[in-house]
């Protein structure tokens, strides 16, 4: 096979999943922002053409890249729907990093692209919001399930516990530091159960 061959194959199919690839690896090394649509089609590799053609603004792969995020389980939010997990485990799975050989570690995606994208009527905040919003209404389920007192305010508690350590996490880049969140979880959880005495 010639190298003309091979180099026309790289850029031809699957070129929105090289894309999305390109754009995860440049937006955790070194931000949404400071990375430009140019350098996401140099490292994919495709023309500019093909991902205008696939993503028509920046926006519009921001929002792909986090929905991708959201459907690969690599986020806090994906232990919630595992259903082989037990649910008070599955809410203390909040704690644990995703990818904790990671470096550096990341924190929240959806932390970090709302950040970016302050202004809450942009598509990328939006996306953010409704994601922040998923996992309290999956924490309060679990809550529920378990017969917790209480179980909206307590999921609140439990997700700001889960994002502040994500956050923590990502800015001393040391993925295990949710374990004091988790402790902390663990109380108010023991707490927030019904009695059996």
């Amino acid at each position: 096979m010639s190298t003309t061959t091979t180099a026309s194959q790289g850029r031809g199919r699957g070129g929105r999943e090289r894309i999305l690839a390109a754009a995860a690896r440049l937006f955790a090394t070194q931000g949404i922002n400071a990375t430009g649509m140019e350098q996401v089609a140099e490292e994919a590799p495709v023309s500019k053409r093909t991902l205008y053609a696939h993503f028509r603004t920046k926006d519009d792969l921001v929002v792909a890249h986090l929905q991708d995020l959201a459907s690969s389980g690599a986020t806090l939010e994906s232990v919630l729907t595992r259903e082989d997990i037990p649910p008070r485990e599955r809410i203390l799975g909040l704690f644990v990093q995703p990818v904790p050989d990671a470096a550096p570690v990341r924190g929240c995606p959806f932390i970090d692209a709302a950040a970016e994208f302050p202004d809450p009527g942009s598509a990328v905040h939006a996306y953010a919001r409704e994601q922040k919003l998923r996992m309290v209404r999956l924490v309060t389920a679990l809550v529920t399930e378990l017969g917790c007192r209480e179980p909206a305010a307590l999921a609140e508690q439990l997700v700001t516990l889960a994002d502040g350590a994500a956050s923590r996490a990502m800015v001393l880049d040391d993925a295990e530091y949710g374990r004091h969140a988790r402790t902390a979880a663990e109380t108010l959880l023991a707490h927030a159960l019904p009695s059996t005495t």
